[in-house]
C-alpha cells in the first residue's frame, strides 16, 4: 500500500532496519544510569511510567504475527488489552531486567504485522514518550526522522496521524519534510511527528496560523 511506503531514501527492510536498531541502541545508552525514581516518572503515554514504555518496545520487538494473532485471540480481540498483556510480559521484576530484556531486543528483526517503517517510528516516539519527562535530549538523524514523518503523514495505521493533520500544511524548519496544504503549521521534524502523533506537549514548539488547530487535535 502507497501509505506504507517509507520515504526520504528508504524504501527497503535493509535500509530501515539498520535505523531501527540504532534508536534502540542510542534509547539503552540513554536510559543505562537511570535511578528507581526516574524509572517511574509518569511517560507521555497516558498511564504509563518510562519502564513500562520501554517493556513496551520490548514487547514490540519480540512478537512475530502468529504470537501477536495468538494474543489478540486470547484477548478476544481487545487490543489494548493484548499490549498490556504483552508489556507485563516483559516488564521484569526490577527496573534493571526491564533494561536487560530490551538490550537483548536491540538488534532484533521480529515485529507484529506492521510495516517496518512503522517500527522505527515506534522507536523513535516511544523514545521520546521516555526521554522527554526525564530531560534527557536525542540528535536524532533528519533522514531518519524525515522518513518517519513521511510515513505518519499518510498513514493511520497504529496511531492516528493522517487525519490529525487533515487541512494543514506542516513544514519542517530543520529538514525537507513539507506535506498538505491549508494554514501553515511549521516547526522542526521531530516537533511535528510528535504533535502528529498526538503529544501535544510537543505543539509548544510548533508556529504558524495552523499550530492551534493542530494542538486541539492531539
Amino acid at each position: 500500500m502507497a501509505e506504507t511506503e517509507p520515504k526520504a531514501g528508504y524504501h527497503r527492510a535493509t535500509d530501515i532496519w539498520p535505523l531501527i536498531h540504532a534508536e534502540r541502541a542510542a534509547l539503552a545508552v540513554d536510559l543505562a544510569d537511570l535511578t528507581g525514581e526516574q524509572w517511574v516518572t509518569p511517560s507521555l503515554c497516558t498511564g504509563l511510567s518510562v519502564r513500562e514504555v520501554l517493556a513496551h518496545l520490548t514487547a514490540a520487538a519480540s512478537l512475530n504475527p502468529v504470537q501477536w494473532l495468538a494474543g489478540v485471540i486470547r484477548c478476544r480481540f481487545d487490543f489494548d488489552k493484548q499490549v498490556a498483556m504483552r508489556l507485563a510480559e516483559q516488564l521484569g521484576g526490577t527496573a534493571a531486567e526491564t533494561l536487560e530484556r530490551f538490550r537483548r531486543v536491540v538488534t532484533s528483526t521480529t515485529k507484529p504485522p506492521l510495516p517496518i517503517i512503522a517500527m522505527l517510528g515506534e522507536s523513535i516516539v516511544h523514545g521520546e514518550d521516555i526521554r522527554r519527562p526525564l530531560g534527557i535530549r536525542r540528535d536524532y538523524p533528519i533522514t531518519t526522522v524525515t522518513a518517519v514523518a513521511e510515513y505518519y503523514r499518510g498513514s493511520d495505521q497504529v496511531v492516528l496521524a493522517k487525519g490529525r493533520i487533515r487541512g494543514l500544511r506542516l513544514v519542517a524548519t530543520d529538514g525537507p519534510f513539507a506535506v498538505g496544504s491549508g494554514a501553515l503549521v511549521s516547526g522542526t521534524s521531530l516537533a511535528l511527528t510528535m504533535a502528529m502523533t498526538g503529544r501535544r506537549t510537543y505543539c509548544d514548539e510548533l508556529e504558524g496560523d495552523g499550530a492551534a488547530t493542530l494542538r486541539d487535535r492531539c
